[in-house]
């Protein structure tokens, strides 16, 4: 039998949705489900719709692929998040400025368990700045309690070599199942955000746990035999090991799927993409098939962090986006996964972006929107030409003067896009693409990426350092390392050094293994 069929999940706040792909690229199933407040349930019926159109072809799937917000949620609500011990490796250098600066109080406090500025860390040559404090390091754990440990060391992506030592001294003081992450694992160059990122890494571990575990009862539950991954932030995936590792990876993972699958459905290497959901439209830019990345710090619940996060602009329009009739208001509320009960359109009564649009003309679930007053009709109107002004603007924004690059439409919500959006290049609506996001799920690559730092004289050495170590990243997040490749090499001078100095960021991409398959086609 080939077991050729891939199962993607997409955990939105309005829908959950799912589709099944085979291994020529056809989308064989699709449903979009009700979120649940506990995500399980909206995953369970998302997977369970699509199995059972399946049929008896659900024995094929051999991989399910998930792509989720609930790390960000965690954050966000302030639920469920670890308590962590930050150990900062710089002393005496960077103490000016203590762990957590300019995070929410509240935040901090939740979970901050104490953390420690010790001697450390390395220059931008890898000189090192002093020598590792270990004394200090065995005490600060001795008189702290805490869930997690996170370790953040001067210039350690190029410099990794005292992180993995306290890494030994903590397993070594406080056992093989101590919780401990290194931040040259989770972001570039810039101590204070890649800190921030570890921290956070460190806080979301229980949570990643958590849906990790929930991901698998329901593949249990369903009784398929299939690995399972989840998708990261620059549109690649990683096994389950590995995000419960990572969880931070997760974050940008909503946008990032819907900006795959949006070029993969339309087949354009260069667009504008457009999901509109029921809560928020994300707008984001597809560069050779992968989403463009942010070259700024990205704010998460008001951290601010320096991890590589797709380059997207969300705006509070959707379709369940409300209106307010008294004061002409468009959001920021949004009815979410209440709008089949809540909207006008579906004999609710709260007014939304949905009920704008059908009032216009749009075909939405085969139903008219029921006589309004003169007063609601009116507000309708002008909230919708208020929310197609809004996603003008931001496709003006994204655009950066090509008029050329085509605008590809997908999500629930897409007929709140009208075909003659101003400022747009040719429109381009794909079928399926109301499920943009979950197809964009099944079809992702493994990946990984690694930052190095180097004089330039040995740029060439850099750049094959920093590839291998991406390489290495992307086989542990599940690619073939047998086709597994360098996709993306970007080199940026680094200031204020004694001499010519690049900093190198490589990522890599491949295709999932299929170790088994291969094991037995040479056992027969």
């Amino acid at each position: 039998m080939n077991r050729d069929l891939s199962l993607g999940v997409d955990v939105g706040g309005t829908n959950t949705d799912a589709v099944v792909i085979d291994g020529a690229g056809a989308v064989l199933a699709h449903t979009k489900q009700a979120t649940t407040d506990d995500v399980t349930g909206g995953i369970r019926a998302a997977i369970a719709a699509v199995l059972a159109a399946l049929g008896d072809d659900r024995s094929r799937v051999s991989r399910v692929m998930l792509g989720t917000t609930h790390a960000t949620n965690a954050i966000v609500a302030r639920r469920h998040l670890d308590r962590v011990a930050a150990i900062r490796l710089g002393a005496p250098a960077a103490t000016e400025y203590p762990p957590l600066l300019g995070w929410p109080a509240d935040l901090a406090g939740l979970v901050l368990a104490g953390s420690a500025m010790v001697g450390g860390g390395h220059m931008v040559d890898g000189t090192p700045i002093a020598p590792l404090d270990r004394d200090t390091i065995l005490r600060f754990l001795d008189r702290n309690q805490f869930d997690a440990v996170a370790v953040t060391g001067i210039f350690s992506p190029s410099t990794p070599d005292q992180e993995l030592e306290v890494a030994d001294l903590v397993r070594a003081h406080l056992g093989p199942d101590a919780r401990i992450f290194l931040s040259h694992d989770i972001g570039p160059t810039g101590l204070l955000e890649r800190e921030n990122a570890t921290v956070l890494n460190a806080a979301l571990y229980s949570v990643a746990r958590a849906v990790t575990e929930a991901l698998l009862t329901v593949v249990a539950e369903e009784g398929l035999d299939a690995v399972t991954f989840f998708a990261q932030n620059d549109g690649t995936l990683m096994s389950l090991d590995y995000a419960a590792q990572y969880p931070v990876l997760t974050i940008g993972s909503g946008p990032a799927n819907s900006i795959r699958g949006a070029a993969y459905l339309s087949g354009a290497a260069d667009a504008i993409v457009i999901d509109v959901g029921g809560t928020t439209s994300d707008l984001g830019v597809v560069v050779n098939g992968f989403p463009r990345e942010s070259t700024l710090p990205r704010e998460i619940g008001g951290v601010r962090t320096n991890f590589r996060m797709p380059d997207v602009v969300s705006l509070g329009v959707g379709g369940g986006t409300t209106v307010d009739v008294a004061t002409g208001a468009v959001g920021p509320g949004s009815v979410g996964y209440r709008i089949a009960s809540e909207a006008l359109l579906f004999g609710g009564g709260t007014p939304t972006l949905t009920d704008a649009a059908a009032l216009a003309g749009a075909s939405i679930a085969g139903r008219s929107l029921p006589t309004q007053p003169a007063a609601v009709r009116s507000a309708l109107r002008a909230a919708l030409d208020t929310a197609r002004t809004r996603l003008a603007d931001a496709v003006e924004r994204l655009s950066l003067g090509r008029a050329d690059l085509p605008l590809v439409v997908v999500g629930g919500g897409g007929f709140l896009v009208p075909d003659d959006l101003p400022g747009a290049g040719p429109i381009v609506r794909t079928e399926h693409g109301d499920v943009a996001n979950a197809v964009g799920a099944a079809i992702s690559l493994a990946g990984g990426r690694a930052d190095r730092i180097g004089v330039l004289d040995d740029r060439e050495a850099t750049i094959a350092q920093a590839s291998e170590a991406a390489i290495a990243k992307a086989i542990q997040a599940g690619a073939d390392p047998l086709e597994v490749a360098v996709v993306d090499v970007l080199e940026v001078p680094v200031t204020y050094t004694d001499r010519p100095t690049v900093k190198v960021s490589v990522k890599a991409a491949g295709p999932l293994a299929r170790l088994g398959e291969r094991a037995g086609a040479r056992s027969a």
